[in-house]
């Protein structure tokens, strides 16, 4: 059977206006990565166009082909969405900054927000059905390309792995809210193609990232 590793990439800048970017800490984490991948020999080597990506893969060890399918979702605009006001990034921080811990409390409105995407809200260039299906069909091209025995590494997103995974576990997207939090930078997630389609083996497998470099954000 052909193997796709779903691969996350490292911490990204948050709270920076530039999120699309690795902390120092996600250029830890991304060289580490690339100890674990050492052994690995793949024959296709894939990521979304977004800077975070390629930058995980290029620290890691590996020059990789893009695939905008890869993608993930607009946060910004999902954010907006919710709430209008956080179209400036200044009254974004501000107003996190006076919870007295910013963290919590953009997941709370974070998970507010993509729950009003997923209920199918308005003012969202891409719906999440939409995203969903093309996450699903970068993977599936990717596995297409592979021939037997044969490794691709895909450094992408936590969106987009979460949504592969809910539709291959539960044949839907309604998991993808549940394993989206949770996906861990760096984290691997094992697909394999074979007969019977694509069957996930593993997901957000973590072990090399170590309580030193561990994140979800």
């Amino acid at each position: 059977m052909a193997v796709i590793y779903l691969i996350r990439h490292a911490q990204a800048s948050f709270g920076a206006r530039n999120y699309d970017k690795l902390s120092e800490l996600g250029e830890q984490q991304a060289k580490r990565l690339g100890q674990t991948l050492a052994e690995v020999q793949p024959q296709l080597v894939m990521s979304g166009s977004m800077h975070r990506h390629q930058q995980t893969a290029s620290l890691a060890g590996f020059t990789a082909e893009v695939d905008p399918g890869f993608d993930e979702f607009d946060h910004q605009e999902v954010l907006v969405a919710h709430k209008p006001a956080y179209r400036r990034h200044t009254v974004m921080v501000a107003d996190l900054a006076r919870t007295g811990n910013p963290k919590r409390a953009f997941q709370d409105v974070f998970t507010a927000a993509t729950q009003r995407w997923i209920d199918g809200g308005d003012g969202y260039t891409e719906t999440f059905q939409a995203f969903c299906d093309r996450s699903e069909a970068a993977v599936r091209r990717t596995a297409e390309r592979l021939g037997k025995s044969e490794a691709a590494l895909v450094f992408t997103s936590g969106g987009p792995i979460a949504a592969v995974v809910s539709r291959l576990l539960s044949g839907g997207d309604g998991l993808w809210a549940k394993l989206n939090p949770v996906t861990i930078n760096t984290a691997i997630t094992k697909v394999v193609s074979g007969r019977s389609g694509l069957t996930v083996v593993s997901y957000n497998e973590h072990v090399h990232v170590g309580a030193d470099l561990l994140t979800y954000r």
